[in-house]
């Protein structure tokens, strides 16, 4: 399944959400790699290793699954998190890509690639529409999460 949708950040059209700057962004989306448990609810334990400015590793634990996957960073600009195959889970990919149209109308698009060939099997399409919508989702709590961090003074 592959699949993109865009959140928009800044609305000069709702004064009452407070707009963000690209670095805020950026040091969410950021945030959201290295410290995924302020993010993921269920998430029992994240280890970071071989930490560059351009890359971290990360095992992931939910339970006893352990999922290792490496983040990538393109500066201010994408977060690429891939995950290779690794036992029954194929290899995966996110990127979340800041976008930026005109000057301060940032937007964040969210690119999910699951590996798998893109099917018209009718359970699978009803399944991914599900996947679909659980992303957007927390996608969207994401970003809220950013803003609240933001507001709380815990990027920096």
């Amino acid at each position: 399944m592959k699949f993109n949708h865009l959140i928009q950040i800044n609305d000069p059209l709702n004064p009452l959400i407070d707009n963000l700057t690209r670095e805020q962004l950026w040091r969410g989306l950021v945030m959201r790699a290295e410290a995924p448990q302020l993010f993921m609810e269920h998430l029992d334990e994240c280890l970071l290793s071989d930490k560059t400015e351009a890359s971290v590793k990360r095992m992931l634990r939910y339970g006893e699954l352990r999922i290792h996957d490496v983040v990538t960073y393109e500066p201010q600009v994408r977060v690429h998190y891939l995950v290779p195959a690794q036992g029954e889970i194929p290899t995966s990919s996110l990127s979340m890509t800041i976008e930026e149209p005109e000057e301060e109308a940032l937007f964040v698009r969210f690119e999910y690639d699951d590996g798998a060939p893109e099917e018209v099997d009718t359970e699978k399409a009803f399944y991914d529409q599900f996947r679909r919508s659980a992303y957007e989702e927390a996608d969207i709590d994401t970003i809220r999460i950013i803003r609240e961090l933001i507001v709380q003074g815990s990027t920096h």
